[in-house]
């Protein structure tokens, strides 16, 4: 798993790049949360157009990022959802809690 952040305003959008699974998780996890520590930005974008498999440790991933910036009082969002990675959001129920953007754009007008 490759990640690419992007600052644009108050917000750090993660471009994820290869397969969110046990493997990369705990990196994963690492990274997010000490670049949101680090910039002190509670929005956060996840971007999931080049993610290629997902398994329920990324479920863990999204939704600890999901506490961490309520905590904060900032929001996430995730956008690019689509394949078996949307499967295992609906399946998982994620979707009932983080909301789902069709673009890079659309979340950042909307977090």
């Amino acid at each position: 798993m490759y990640l690419k952040f992007e600052k644009i305003d108050d917000k750090i959008v993660t471009h994820m790049i290869g397969e969110l699974d046990h493997h990369s998780a705990q990196e994963v996890r690492n990274k997010i949360d000490d670049r949101l520590d680090r910039e002190g930005i509670n929005k956060l974008v996840i971007d999931f157009d080049e993610v290629t498999f997902m398994d329920s440790s990324g479920i863990g991933v999204v939704i600890g990022r999901y506490k961490k910036v309520k905590l904060n009082k900032g929001n996430i969002g995730v956008c690019n959802v689509k394949g078996s990675v949307e499967r295992v959001f609906q399946l998982s129920g994620m979707f009932k809690l983080i909301s789902i953007y069709d673009s890079i754009e659309e979340a950042l007008s909307n977090i």
